[in-house]
């Protein structure tokens, strides 16, 4: 076993035919191990028929709570949605809608029947759950997070994301947005302290580290060239956004993504030889 390993993880699967291609694309001829089943997506049939043609490919529930619909009926779920029957747009609002909710036993209730319902949407597409991770990392919120590990042993979570990055790292490479990089820092560092001891005290694995986060939208050629230049000892987590082109489903939301740039990277010739070069072995999520 390689002193260096990788997992190479793409988002939103399921949310849009543009990023099934990419998945499988990426998947079969590139450096892609594992992806994210979106439960409610536009496209879920076509991504799990897409995963069961490619068995090595790892995939997990990508648990949204914000930017989509919920598997549960609006009507069962009031305290979380809006009024178009859909979750919140902004992070940060859902974020602490989910808060306000937690407050009540009410509240309470209606997160867990949410989650569990996901969970369940997961379950019968009949995939292995190779792991959970959260849309805009909504599994790490602390009203989310008790939840999940309190189903983990009914549907068999054993790998979770979780999300922090090394800021400092971040910046050499891309100093741009440098407040909101700085802002992402202080929160997941926060979630990350929250989490950790938890996930721990539930045996849920993690990798070691997690890159992508002050990158999203644009894991390029250059990033991963220079990631891989620096990658550490111990597993690693990338994770990315590829898709053929800009899905229309999550274009309001992801203005400026190079989804394009993001697969031409995980293609790239460059990138697999200077994996080679540097002895980093591709894993899967289930590999931790």
């Amino acid at each position: 076993m390689s002193a260096r390993r990788l997992i190479v993880s793409g988002d939103d699967f399921g949310a849009a035919a543009e990023v099934n291609a990419a998945v499988a694309r990426t998947h079969r001829d590139g450096i892609l191990t594992s992806a994210s089943l979106m439960v409610r997506g536009d496209a879920v049939d076509e991504a799990v028929a897409v995963a069961a043609a490619h068995p090595a490919l790892a995939v997990g529930l990508h648990l949204v709570l914000a930017q989509g619909r919920p598997a549960t009926p609006p009507a069962a779920i009031p305290k979380l949605i809006g009024r178009r029957g859909r979750f919140g747009d902004s992070p940060v609002l859902s974020g602490l809608r989910y808060a306000w909710a937690w407050l009540g036993r009410a509240g309470r209730a209606q997160i867990a029947r949410e989650v569990e319902a996901q969970l369940e949407a997961f379950a019968a597409t009949g995939l292995p759950l190779a792991h959970v991770d959260g849309h805009l990392n909504m599994h790490l919120h602390p009203m989310v997070l008790p939840v999940l590990l309190g189903l983990a042993p009914r549907y068999g979570i054993r790998v979770m994301r979780l999300t922090r990055e090394d800021l400092r790292a971040a910046l050499r490479h891309d100093p741009r947005h440098g407040l909101r990089k700085r802002a992402e820092a202080l929160v997941f560092r926060a979630l990350a302290a929250f989490a950790l001891p938890r996930l721990t005290a539930a045996g849920i694995r993690t990798a070691d580290r997690i890159y992508g986060l002050h990158q999203t939208g644009h894991v390029d050629e250059a990033y991963l060239l220079g990631l891989i230049a620096t990658l550490p000892a111990g597993t690693s987590e990338v994770y990315c956004h590829p898709a053929e082109r800009q899905p229309a489903a999550l274009a309001a939301w992801q203005p400026g993504y190079d989804h394009e740039g993001e697969v031409a990277a995980l293609l790239s010739a460059r990138v697999r030889s200077a994996l080679r070069a540097a002895d980093v072995e591709l894993i899967p999520t289930r590999g931790l």
